[in-house]
């Protein structure tokens, strides 16, 4: 199996220019063109938390479908979580996965298969707080061993986590690869690769990145980051 995933705080769809443009960020996404596209602060706080990219715009401008979740009538996911798929991909099953913290935190896991192959993904916004986020990722560890994973695996999204080896990223261990694409925050002087794709050992990395582009340095605070993979 060989794939292009990414992973992109689109923070709700505000550029740097304080313009909310869902299609900017589509337009985005389309330069990336990414096979399986995890998405952070993809919907508004408050209310009813409606998605910022409208599921219309998805469907009438942009190759992917938002992984169902059915959480809220106009949401796409979870807390600001979502996944994009290109729409030949299967979604056998997706869910919120709950995460230990005092803000509106959370995870969305999905399995799919490609072309009769699966693969698992899960997309995250861990927390500000150090010892949060490292709960937290223990959580995303614990829920996918809970539920016998067998197919390859890849967890992506903002982890907040400035330092490369420490903190959160201690929960990274026997079985699971970190991945770092670069500094992807903030968007006009990157120095902090707050955005990280940990893959099970069952992927060897091709190429990963963080995407850069004169649309992407204006889009939102911070710039996607990616990865292509092949199972070994």
């Amino acid at each position: 199996m060989h794939i292009k995933v990414a992973s992109y705080n689109i923070h709700k769809a505000v550029g740097l220019d304080r313009r909310r443009d869902p299609d900017r960020i589509l337009a985005v996404l389309r330069e990336i063109d990414a096979d399986v596209i995890a998405l952070q602060e993809a919907d508004l706080r408050f209310g009813d938390r409606a998605s910022v990219l409208p599921r219309q715009a998805i469907d009438d401008h942009s190759p992917w479908k938002a992984v169902p979740l059915r959480m809220r009538p106009d949401s796409i996911g979870w807390h600001g979580n979502a996944l994009l798929v290109r729409r030949e991909i299967e979604v056998i099953h997706a869910e919120p996965v709950p995460l230990p913290t005092l803000e509106p935190r959370g995870a969305v896991c999905a399995e799919l298969s490609i072309a009769g192959k699966r693969l698992l993904v899960v997309g995250m916004h861990l927390d500000l707080s150090g010892l949060r986020r490292r709960h937290q990722l223990r959580a995303v560890l614990n829920h996918i061993a809970n539920c016998g994973r067998t197919a390859p695996a890849v967890l992506m999204g903002d982890f907040n986590q400035w330092s490369h080896a420490r903190g959160a990223m201690r929960e990274v261990d026997n079985g699971w690869h970190l991945l770092t694409p670069g500094n992807s925050f903030p968007t006009r002087q990157p120095v902090a690769a707050l955005d990280r794709i940990v893959v099970s050992s069952e992927w060897q990395c091709l190429r990963k990145g963080v995407h850069h582009s004169p649309l992407a340095a204006r889009a939102s605070d911070h710039l996607p980051v990616f990865a292509e993979l092949i199972t070994a």
